[in-house]
């Protein structure tokens, strides 16, 4: 078979015009960016303010292997899927970042014949609103150091600084830097780092702002530090926050691509779901829902991760309820989470991932069942797509199958968009649309108006599976005053790995017997959020012995090669 890059630069695009006249957008509700992306104007919403939401899916994973389960290709051949049966679809997902397309995991547009098109913008620049996020961060860091240089009328205490600089590139060497180094004409010398550009707050306010305004406000809210009695300093008081959102002001309309099938995708923010909330931007679901029947859109990990925050965080800012959960897994994932087998990136598959092993696969479907609960307790009907490989099994599909359904799955769908796009959706897509039929009632986990440990404890104990929370002299004592300050009020986005349900990666399937450990609880309150860290988590991934980008070049006439 073709390679991705192969099957998108042969597909055949329509003008994005005729993308966004098909929705009932007009022409000049769209900027251009070339032939086949634009931006589409935030007045959409005035006009189409009456018109009622669509369905409103959201595609999750059990706990993926590191290679990935293709949440994305689901996504795109779902949405694909149901425009094919007659239901007017818009995809709304995430914008990848460069680190992982140039280091593990290679481009994210989605795989085979279910693909975002133009995949070379998709995954590289695309509009620059990565660009503008890394701007408008890195200026608030540059404010930060003149104030501390020029007299620091603030008080801000050095060592509690949180606010590193951002790129967009993985690089562990920038982990830790002392900055300011050279004598006083380079500022104050201090230690600080550098994150991954999705990894930044501003990123995450982007994705959680409702308009322009609310972004401002958001942007003003970022705490970057404390004074050296306890108080809060954040952008506004630094008087960065104007300019940071004028850096914004193009970044904050959503982007509009199409499917290879020419289904419209809106492309909007890329908030990591380990570390921030995992999830594309309110704006552009909004937008999706009053412009189609259904609005597919997909949260980052596995469920426990970017698809609890959506219901938790996203949902509770947006006011939007889901219509149906749909959890992806692979055979091979789930034969991973028997115990029995490891997937390494960059080294052959072990040949039993690739043959027929029931009892693996039967013993790694606790993974799968414990997600299903995870999506229930929301109270929304779930549906498993079983991603299809060619090694896969017809008795190992089934076992599958009867082990969701069991676990109180509405369906469990063999799905082959990877290799049919659309067409091998067509039976996800119908059981998609029975479920949402089905009376439901959604739900959150928690209220606000509990305390920061009851918050935490619930989502380790209902989410994870944990017996309880252990916390760090560090936590409790932010607890404190966090609660002093009135942030106990907020949700709580849990910063952990996305490679078990518990804060161990090592620990596969659905772990018991433990309890959480959190280390710190860190302030995101321009974005709206507390999160915990759970374990060690990196902001700033590394590159792999042998990176993507080894791989990505470009001919003599252009063409990018390589990329996926």
């Amino acid at each position: 078979m073709k390679s991705d890059i192969e099957i998108a630069q042969e597909a055949r695009m329509k003008p994005i015009v005729e993308i966004a006249r098909e929705i009932g957008l007009e022409e000049g509700e769209i900027e251009l960016y070339g032939n086949y992306k634009a931006k589409v104007s935030l007045d959409v919403m005035g006009r189409f303010k009456e018109r009622p939401n669509g369905k409103y899916i959201d595609v999750t994973a059990i706990t993926p292997t590191p290679l990935g389960e293709g949440k994305t290709v689901t996504t795109i051949g779902l949405s694909m899927a149901l425009n094919k049966i007659g239901k007017k679809t818009v995809t709304a997902i995430r914008q990848p970042s460069l680190g992982p397309v140039f280091g593990i995991k290679g481009g994210a547009a989605g795989g085979g014949y279910s693909q975002v098109v133009p995949m070379e913008d998709f995954n590289l620049h695309f509009t620059g609103d990565v660009h503008a996020v890394g701007l408008a961060h890195n200026l608030l860091a540059a404010f930060l150091d003149a104030h501390i240089l020029h007299g620091n009328k603030l008080g801000i205490n050095p060592f509690t600084i949180s606010w590193n600089r951002v790129v967009d590139v993985s690089d562990r060497a920038l982990r830790h830097i002392i900055v300011g180094l050279g004598g006083k004409a380079n500022g104050i010398p201090r230690e600080s780092g550098f994150d991954i550009t999705v990894a930044s707050e501003v990123m995450a306010i982007l994705a959680l702002a409702r308009d322009l305004p609310d972004l401002r406000k958001k942007l003003g809210q970022i705490i970057i530090g404390f004074t050296y009695d306890d108080k809060p300093v954040t952008a506004e008081d630094l008087q960065c926050a104007g300019a940071m959102c004028v850096l914004m002001k193009d970044a904050i309309k959503p982007n509009l691509i199409q499917t290879l099938e020419n289904t419209p995708v809106f492309v909007h923010a890329g908030p990591f779901a380990n570390i921030a909330h995992g999830n594309n931007s309110i704006i552009a679901d909004e937008v999706a829902l009053k412009l189609g029947e259904y609005c597919v859109t997909e949260s980052g990990f596995g469920a426990d991760c970017g698809a609890e925050k959506m219901m938790n965080i996203k949902c509770r800012y947006s006011g939007l309820e889901p219509d149906c959960a749909v959890v992806v897994c692979t055979v091979r994932a789930l034969k991973m989470h028997s115990g029995k087998y490891a997937v390494v990136p960059g080294k052959p598959l072990d040949p039993g991932l690739t043959s027929e092993d029931l009892e693996a696969v039967e013993k790694g479907c606790t993974n799968l069942e414990k997600q299903i609960e995870n999506m229930r307790l929301f109270g929304i009907p779930v549906v498993v797509a079983i991603n299809h490989f060619t090694h896969d099994t017809g008795k190992e599909v089934e076992l599958v199958r009867e082990k969701a359904i069991a676990a109180g799955a509405e369906d469990a769908v063999l799905s082959e968009v990877w290799a049919k796009g659309g067409e091998g959706g067509v039976d996800l897509a119908r059981a998609v649309v029975k479920a949402v039929e089905k009376p439901h009632k959604f739900q959150f986990l928690y209220p606000l108006d509990v305390s920061i440990e009851e918050k935490i404890e619930t989502i380790a104990t209902k989410i994870y599976g944990a017996d309880g929370v252990d916390y760090s002299p560090l936590a409790e004592q932010k607890i404190r005053l966090y609660t002093d300050f009135g942030w106990d009020k907020l949700p709580i986005c849990m910063a952990k790995t996305h490679l078990s349900l518990s804060h161990d990666p090592n620990w596969k399937g659905r772990p018991t017997g433990y309890r959480l450990p959190v280390r710190d609880i860190r302030p995101s309150i321009g974005a709206g959020f507390l999160y915990p860290l759970c374990g060690e988590m990196r902001t700033m991934p590394g590159l792999p012995s042998v990176p993507a980008g080894t791989k990505i070049d470009i001919t003599e006439d252009g063409k990018v090669v390589g990329l996926f």
